[in-house]
């Protein structure tokens, strides 16, 4: 799957990969929304979907802004991805806030939908405002689902919205 992967060369000048972190935190607590305590800190704060084949990529541009980039590819039958990718969507959208406990640091929350481009056999797509210190950012998600590949796409609004039918296409392309 990871050949199904955007890749520097196919955002263009400006991005960098980023180097794979590890996911999951055990310290994450949400307060405020109990629709995304049921699914556990990681997805609160906009972590992965849980399905078991899976690849992912993420991407600093050096616009000045340090703005971030992440694709997420998974396969799985339709039904199975459409009812996780929506379970999860829907309980991070059924509280338009809410409050994350990283370790012991506090981060509020805002989400709201957000219209997704008419791509695929189905779409979700949600803006995140986190809120932490006294400084904000802004991160939008949006996860299209063609047959048994979900595509999700998270970081700025802007770079979501500009690489979002490029990594769809890009799935439909490699074989």
């Amino acid at each position: 799957m990871h050949e199904k992967l955007l890749n520097d060369r196919d955002l263009g000048q400006g991005y960098t990969l980023k180097p794979e972190t590890t996911s999951g935190r055990d310290d994450v607590t949400v307060i405020g929304c109990p629709a995304l305590t049921k699914l556990g800190g990681d997805a609160a704060a906009g972590g992965s979907l849980d399905f078991p084949r899976r690849a992912k990529a993420a991407f600093t541009y050096a616009d000045g802004n340090n703005s971030e980039v992440s694709e997420e590819l998974y396969s799985d039958t339709e039904a199975t991805l459409s009812q996780g990718t929506r379970r999860i969507f829907d309980a991070m959208t059924s509280c338009p806030s809410y409050q994350v406990v990283v370790g012991s640091t506090p981060i509020d929350v805002a989400t709201q939908k957000m219209p997704t481009a008419r791509l695929g056999d189905e779409r979700w797509s949600l803006q995140m405002t986190f809120t932490a210190g006294g400084s904000s950012s802004v991160v939008k998600q949006t996860a299209i689902r063609t047959g048994t590949t979900v595509v999700l796409i998270a970081g700025s609004p802007g770079l979501v919205d500009a690489h979002v039918a490029k990594a769809l296409g890009k799935t439909r392309s490699v074989n």
